[in-house]
């Protein structure tokens, strides 16, 4: 048994979906959850994994803004 470690953000957490929990929940694997508390429940949303082109695109961006991410790390963002 392994057990599932949301990350926290300022509204909730993020989880990632096990491939066996979106089998059974009938989402795309690699699909991401996201649960935030309202008005003393916990709701949430699924995400449906990003496509080939949005990887393609962030990657791009990502490379391209390199160095500036660095500086923004070293100077504490």
């Amino acid at each position: 048994m392994s057990v599932i470690s949301p990350h926290k953000t300022e509204l909730g957490w993020i989880m990632e979906i096990p491939e066996d929990m979106a089998a059974a929940l009938q989402v795309k694997p690699g699909s991401i959850a996201l649960l935030y508390p309202k008005e003393g429940s916990l709701e949430s949303e699924i995400l449906p994994p990003p496509s080939p082109e949005l990887e393609a695109e962030f990657e791009r961006l990502f490379n391209k803004y390199a160095d500036t991410l660095e500086e923004l790390k070293r100077l504490g963002d």
